[in-house]
């Protein structure tokens, strides 16, 4: 059955496109969760206009992304803890940690969007990238303190 996919789907294709799939495949998942609408000229002029939409969008939440980004490059967030021998924390500076630091100086981060691989576990000064679009990464200056 040919249908035209209204968003990406992994190993099928992408937006826009016509693919040939199994009927019980689009019937059962694609057409009822409105991935995919069925290969018509009708749907097509259809999909192409919401094509031309999602990429106007798309400009421009990557356009405010990179304004987003040129404003938290170089931005320092001081996060106090406290900490043991060796400089050892107790506890350890999580995303949701570094996302109330960028709150506070009126940045609002998902913490979802900040990459840290493994929690921060000991006193100094970390770069920590910030995921704001797909290809648009800033980084941030995080500094663990040691509480007095």
């Amino acid at each position: 059955m040919d249908v035209i996919l209204r968003e990406d789907i992994d190993k099928v294709g992408s937006r826009g496109e016509v693919v040939k799939v199994a009927a019980g495949y689009a019937r059962n998942f694609l057409l009822p969760k409105k991935l995919a609408v069925a290969a018509s000229s009708s749907n097509k002029k259809i999909v192409e206009q919401e094509r031309q939409a999602h990429l106007r969008k798309d400009a421009k939440q990557k356009g405010e992304a990179e304004d987003l980004s040129k404003l938290l490059t170089g931005v320092t967030v001081t996060i106090i803890q406290k900490a043991g021998e060796n400089d050892q924390l107790f506890g350890s500076v999580t995303s949701k940690d570094v996302a109330d630091g960028l709150a506070a100086k009126n940045f609002n981060i998902d913490r979802r969007k900040i990459q840290l691989d493994d929690p921060i576990k000991t006193l100094g000064e970390f770069k920590v990238p910030v995921r704001l679009y797909r290809d648009v990464i800033a980084e941030v200056t995080v500094v663990v303190a040691k509480e007095e």
